[in-house]
């Protein structure tokens, strides 16, 4: 693999299970992307809040375990994001709550914005101030790849490629909608329908959900970004980026949690 930086930013949160699973899984979108990528060989900086709190420690370990740069994680006053999951007879996941805590307030200094521009892909999570960090990164540097997750932060002008999740039947509204707006692809996930890429002026690419035993499809979205991401930034190769992407998603979708831990 091609020494390849990413920059992830944006949310992290302590996925806490409901029900017989009962147990607590360092989760969020942002973080879900990162560690996939730097497991698989990636160098990854991750740029985010926590709390002066228990989870917010634990979680700063776990990235560091994993090998992903935490020189952008910083400690605000207030909690770590919690979010309360349960998890039904067929692996679908259901968030029963949400609180943000610190992960609202958080934006990225100019700084960390200065280290994002330098990497191969800035890849936004959940994130308030998205549309503004957009419009930073492409004034500091104009041919930066960018991506964003669209279910969880608002926008698409400047953006390389715009990851939506939604039903089949909105599929092509979103997708194209996506485009008119300003992004240059848009990648739309459909759980169990596969995925749908949009190109402006070419023809749309489907991809199957790939075969798995469902266990829980929490992250499963992030991982399809992961996946879609480490293919695309070496080759360009979209048919093979959704290929990647959808294997990505059914492995997270055989354990509990974003990707393996003990939890």
């Amino acid at each position: 693999m091609q020494n390849l930086t990413v920059a992830v930013v944006g949310d992290n949160t302590i996925d806490r299970y409901v029900g017989p699973n009962g147990r607590d899984y360092i989760g969020g979108n942002a973080v879900n992307v990162a560690v996939q990528l730097a497991e698989r060989g990636i160098d990854v900086r991750y740029f985010g809040a926590v709390g002066l709190d228990q989870e917010g420690s634990r979680i700063r370990d776990e990235l560091l375990s994993r090998g992903v740069n935490v020189e952008g994680l910083v400690t605000m006053q207030g909690p770590t994001a919690l979010t309360l999951i349960s998890v039904d007879a067929a692996g679908d996941r259901h968030i029963d709550e949400e609180h943000f805590g610190v992960t609202a307030q958080y934006y990225p200094a100019d700084a960390d914005i200065k280290s994002m521009v330098t990497a191969d892909w800035v890849q936004i999570g959940m994130l308030p101030r998205a549309n503004e960090l957009r419009r930073q990164l492409r004034t500091q540097r104009p041919k930066v790849r960018v991506g964003q997750d669209c279910s969880v932060s608002a926008g698409y002008r400047d953006l390389s490629v715009a990851f939506e999740s939604v039903d089949l039947g909105h599929a092509h509204a979103v997708g194209e909608t996506a485009l008119s707006k300003g992004a240059a692809l848009t990648v739309v996930t459909l759980g169990a329908d596969g995925s749908i890429a949009f190109v402006r002026g070419e023809d749309e690419i489907k991809q199957h959900a790939m075969r798995t035993e469902v266990v829980d499809t929490t992250g499963a979205g992030d991982s399809f970004i992961a996946g879609f991401i480490a293919v695309f930034l070496q080759s360009l190769d979209l048919p093979a980026a959704m290929a990647a992407g959808s294997a990505w998603a059914a492995r997270t979708c055989s354990h509990f949690g974003g990707f393996p831990q003990r939890g």
